[in-house]
């Protein structure tokens, strides 16, 4: 096992009715932005839920945070904050909104330019408002770590950032909250969670058998609720589970001690950038092609995961590794998420547009051994389409 240094400090209030423990988590007299996206939050009724909790505060509002957060609308609420006086950030959303509240956090004490931050990967922020969350959509476990990403528009550039003055103070966790999302979005979710965890463990073997065990454990429950949270999203025991293993997801938990990839996640947000696919529609196009584009470095693992998470047990190792990468691609199509270039009308054409922003954001040494290289994506596009 390799060294670690793990750190979490996110106080998580998990249930339902969970929202009204909001006057006990802020302290009093703060004056507070409340962060949310479309009109989902409004429609609901889990703003207004919100703003009851908060009876007693100076609240404002900003609204507006998009799918992937811009930094030319976060920097209007850095604005917004500094004009006004702010001084506590509260999210309401799923992790998009998280994200951008956590730029927005880290913005409103930054002296040069904030987009220096993303491009230091947030290395450069030495200060960060205080900010709690309200999860609305189980996805990306923003809600519990120290990452974002954010999308700048006047060059298409998609970028995470992670520093450890980022967490949440608190999230709070209620999966009725969940009960309303259409179907896509409940299945990107799933996609998301599965794919953060396959980033963690599907590497190489360094003896980390906890970390192993619990991802995948967190990977057969997705295989399991995925299908049936799409069917019966009212069902609280399925959202509670997802939202629970999103969070797990990527709360820092299983990638402690063990080497981790990212390869598929920073490809996928420059098909995003570019052609304004979904997060979760990246990963699902990427990721079977990345696997069996490095099946060689990965093949420890691969024959592990296959015998452990899809139950494969065949004697040419060979035909087990392409059982289990199909039956990873069946189970993104099971979510009714497509996975390839050609089913969101793309084609050969995006390959040279995408290598040009890996090497533009020095994505040049992706993947556990950094060796995922401008070429290796390219075959892995090519696999893709």
């Amino acid at each position: 096992m390799l060294n670690f240094d793990f750190y979490n400090p996110t106080n998580i209030i998990f249930g339902k009715g969970q929202i009204s423990e909001l006057g006990r988590l802020i302290e009093k007299n703060s004056r507070i932005l409340i962060t949310y996206g479309g009109k989902s939050a409004q429609s609901t009724g889990t703003l207004q839920e919100v703003k009851d909790a908060l009876s007693g505060y100076e609240v404002h509002l900003f609204g507006g945070i998009e799918p992937n957060p811009r930094f030319e609308t976060l920097m209007k609420a850095v604005a917004l904050i500094k004009s006004e006086k702010l001084d506590f950030i509260l999210a309401v959303g799923g992790g998009s909104v998280i994200d951008g509240t956590k730029f927005i956090a880290a913005a409103v004490y930054c002296e040069g330019d904030p987009w220096d931050m993303v491009l230091s990967f947030g290395q450069g922020i030495t200060k960060a408002m205080p900010y709690g969350a309200v999860l609305t959509l189980p996805a990306t476990g923003s809600e519990m770590n120290n990452g974002g990403v954010i999308t700048r528009d006047s060059d298409k550039t998609k970028l995470p950032m992670m520093n450890r003055l980022l967490y949440p103070r608190f999230s709070v966790l209620d999966p009725t909250k969940s009960y309303t999302l259409p179907t896509k979005q409940i299945a990107n979710g799933v996609v998301d969670a599965y794919v953060h965890v396959i980033e963690q463990y599907l590497t190489y073997p360094v003896n980390g058998h906890l970390q192993d065990r619990f991802s995948e454990s967190l990977l057969q429950t997705l295989i399991e609720i995925g299908p049936q949270v799409i069917e019966n999203p009212q069902d609280y025991d399925l959202q509670a589970n997802l939202m629970w293993c999103a969070s797990l997801a990527l709360n820092g938990l299983i990638g402690a001690g063990v080497p981790q990839d990212w390869a598929t996640h920073m490809l996928g947000h420059e098909i995003t950038a570019l052609y304004n696919l979904d997060h979760a529609e990246t990963l699902a196009v990427v990721l079977p092609s990345m696997l069996q584009q490095n099946r060689t470095s990965k093949r420890e693992k691969l024959l592990q995961y296959a015998r452990r998470v899809w139950n494969i047990e065949i004697a040419d190792e060979e035909k087990a590794i392409d059982e289990a990468i199909e039956k990873t691609r069946s189970f993104f199509i099971s979510l009714g998420v497509k996975t390839r270039l050609n089913e969101y009308q793309l084609g050969p054409e995006v390959i040279e547009p995408l290598l040009a922003q890996l090497k533009a954001h020095r994505m040049t040494q992706l993947g556990e051994h950094n060796d995922v290289t401008p070429e290796v994506c390219r075959e892995v596009l090519q696999l893709s389409l």
